[in-house]
């Protein structure tokens, strides 16, 4: 189902989603046998393969947990209070930045910015965002996820833990306010005669 979407000329296009499939599929990160599958797909040198997975910081080539954290460190997360979040996970499960639980359950990690500074501090844990953190709603968003009782996504796909909806304010929604997205239309049969011209290219993806 992957190649499908790319023509048979630009199949190493596929390499991100193929190494994010086989990530997904191996527990979280990307053995050098899991990166050699992908390359023997997409027909391309392991090498290539390889050059994208340790560029992406998407993809793990170690080891972790079963939940993933990754603390955005980054100035407005940091002026909000990342360093006591990351403190407050540190001591509730003994470990440091970089380190795993001793029962795989936890990784944590701190990163760069992950693009949500209006609700920091923040985390991304495993794929999805959890904002607006105190040192109350960490502990017990740990607690949640050790039960496997993890909170589900807001409305918007990330779940700020003070209550409020995604990054608005006190006044609501008060922007991109429409009330039907416009879809581009796609010709669903645009790569069946495999090959494709080059030159078409920003025609075939609705640019």
């Amino acid at each position: 189902m992957v190649l499908a979407k790319y023509p048979d000329n630009y199949k190493q296009s596929a390499i991100i989603p193929l190494l994010d499939l086989a990530q997904r599929q191996n527990g979280g990160w990307l053995p050098v046998a899991a990166m050699n599958k992908v390359a023997q797909i997409v027909d391309a040198a392991p090498g290539r393969v390889y050059e994208v997975a340790s560029f992406y910081t998407m993809f793990n080539r170690t080891k972790v947990g079963k939940y993933f954290i990754q603390l955005c460190g980054t100035t407005p997360c940091m002026i909000c209070g990342s360093e006591d979040i990351k403190q407050t996970i540190e001591d509730k499960l003994g470990i440091k930045n970089g380190q795993t639980t001793e029962d795989g359950l936890f990784t944590l990690l701190e990163v760069e910015c992950l693009g949500a500074c209006a609700n920091a501090p923040m985390i991304q844990l495993n794929d999805d965002y959890y904002e607006c953190l105190t040192n109350q709603t960490m502990v017990e968003l740990l607690d949640a996820c050790t039960n496997d009782e993890r909170p589900s996504m807001g409305k918007w796909g990330s779940l700020p833990m003070n209550g409020q909806v995604s990054c608005e304010g006190p006044q609501g929604k008060t922007s991109l306010t429409w009330n039907e997205v416009i879809v581009p239309e796609i010709d669903p049969g645009r790569f069946a005669g495999g090959d494709v011209d080059p030159a078409s290219v920003k025609e075939h993806m609705a640019y």
